[in-house]
């Protein structure tokens, strides 16, 4: 559930946990409710028993993290919703390369997607990014100046994949880890 996110925010917001209330947005971004404080963006996603969050001051950032594994699909799947140039360097890596690019992307293209309020059914298709060493690029944002988005590849686990986006200027990024917050 969202208890652990709440606990989070509510440091943020120095309230007690239980007095966070989230909503949904019209494509079930979550947001803090009204009395809160709206200044404070948010975003989280969790793979398997990992999670991350992603906060800032007026800013709506927006983060993804996939585990690492092999996806045999991986392809076809391109083929079939990222974008023409996407597929094509996917399809010239070897095969033993390409697991990893399509989930670089994938997790790029999440986290910008989130970071706009929508989910995949915006079209994967519409937005283009390249990844390039530690380098991720956003290429192409249908309706929407590529130049004022960040992106940035997050070195979280050697097991993990992870990015975060967010419309706006350049601003530091802070990691850190919470033990179990169970």
């Amino acid at each position: 559930g969202r208890a652990p996110l709440r606990r989070v925010l509510a440091a943020y917001l120095s309230i007690d946990a239980d007095a966070v209330t989230l909503v949904d947005g019209e494509h079930g971004r979550p947001a803090l409710a009204s009395g809160h404080d709206r200044s404070l963006g948010f975003n989280w996603s969790h793979s398997g028993e990992q999670a991350l969050i992603a906060i800032g001051r007026h800013v709506m950032p927006g983060i993804d993290l996939e585990h690492r594994r092999e996806r045999p699909r991986a392809l076809e799947i391109a083929r079939r919703y990222f974008s023409i140039g996407e597929a094509a360097t996917l399809a010239r890596l070897p095969a033993a390369d390409r697991s990893k690019a399509f989930l670089e992307l994938w997790t790029a293209k999440e986290a910008v997607l989130k970071a706009l309020g929508r989910g995949i059914a915006f079209g994967l298709h519409r937005l283009s990014i390249a990844s390039t060493g530690d380098q991720l690029t956003l290429l192409q944002l249908e309706d929407d100046d590529i130049h004022a988005w960040q992106l940035r590849r997050l070195a979280v686990d050697t097991s993990l994949l992870a990015a975060l986006a967010w419309r706006g200027d350049a601003r530091q990024i802070r990691l850190g880890t919470l033990a179990s917050i169970d």
